[in-house]
């Protein structure tokens, strides 16, 4: 399959790398420092479940560069969706897939507006990588998996092909029965692993071993689920009771990557996590105090660090 990789971070430039070392035809796009890097010497891509080193891949700027492609994946920081949607236009023919592997709800609809609906797949990727250095990929702990379907759920010869490509290049992949419940669930555990252990600058083992956090947990894991059910997401009785008992199956040492960017200084995500949840809890009449407050707690801190941080 020939395949774009619209932002070469943690995400795209591991399993971009992936698929490329399977052999399959991939073209990374990137700027600045990384692309400089990787241009250079490669892509090098760390990660316990096997080293690896792209010399001959290629590497890019503009899409206006590339030819129409099967696959388009925007794996980009949220705040730079609307530019990645642009960015999509040149590698668009009658068949293209665009799958996100962002972390939020909010770019199917987006690209829905920008492409029609044809051209959508959904996307969950699960995933802890980030660029260590420009060039580098860093890839922690063993979880690598990917879950992508067509929004109506039908079978597609390209989520198929995707399937079968990911198979090649030794990816867990699945394709659900309804990709948008599993896009909701993993934005359910992201948004509340987010809030907890950015609010805490805390791992997780800490925080859900403490009665008044984990209570803050469960308060903040229930309002989105609430939320998700006012927009039409079918869940069973106990969705909580599930969705906890994967939070308490992480690695007690694991934090979110919102905490690692609050610790460096940089941008949050925090207006699409719970800052999305507040929004549209409003809109549905939905209350949610918990993800409103940690929005309000984390909001001046959205677009890095400020000058009057105490941290």
């Amino acid at each position: 399959m020939r395949i774009a990789v619209i932002g070469t971070g943690g995400v795209g430039g591991y399993f971009g790398a992936r698929l490329s070392q399977a052999g399959e035809d991939v073209v990374f796009l990137a700027r600045g420092a990384h692309l400089d890097a990787m241009r250079r010497q490669g892509l090098k891509v760390y990660s316990a479940l096997g080293d690896m080193h792209l010399t001959d891949a290629q590497f890019a700027e503009n899409t206006k560069q590339i030819e129409p492609v099967d696959i388009a994946i925007i794996a980009v920081k949220l705040w730079a969706t609307d530019d990645a949607i642009r960015a999509v236009k040149p590698l668009l023919n009658a068949k293209t897939g665009i799958i996100s592997l962002q972390n939020g709800i909010l770019a199917e609809d987006k690209l829905k507006e920008a492409y029609s609906e044809k051209y959508v797949i959904g996307g969950v990727a699960n995933i802890a990588a980030l660029i260590e250095e420009p060039g580098v990929i860093r890839h922690n702990g063993n979880m690598a998996s990917l879950v992508f379907g067509e929004l109506d759920n039908s079978p597609s010869e390209r989520t198929q092909l995707l399937f079968n490509a990911c198979n090649a290049a030794n990816i867990k992949v699945e394709i659900p029965k309804d990709i948008n419940r599993a896009i909701w669930e993993k934005y359910i555990r992201l948004v509340t692993m987010s809030a907890m252990t950015t609010l805490c600058r805390m791992p997780i083992g800490p925080i859900r071993s403490n009665d008044e956090t984990r209570n803050l947990l469960i308060q903040i894991l229930s309002e989105i689920i609430n939320v998700a059910k006012a927009k039409g997401l079918a869940f069973g009785e106990n969705v909580v009771a599930e969705q906890l008992s994967i939070i308490d199956s992480y690695p007690p040492s694991m934090v979110a990557s919102m905490c690692g960017d609050l610790r460096r200084g940089q941008r949050l995500e925090v207006p699409w996590f719970s800052g999305t949840v507040a929004k549209l809890g409003e809109a549905l009449n939905i209350p949610t105090p918990a993800n409103t407050f940690v929005y309000a707690a984390l909001k001046l801190f959205e677009n890095g660090k400020p000058e009057d941080a105490q941290i």
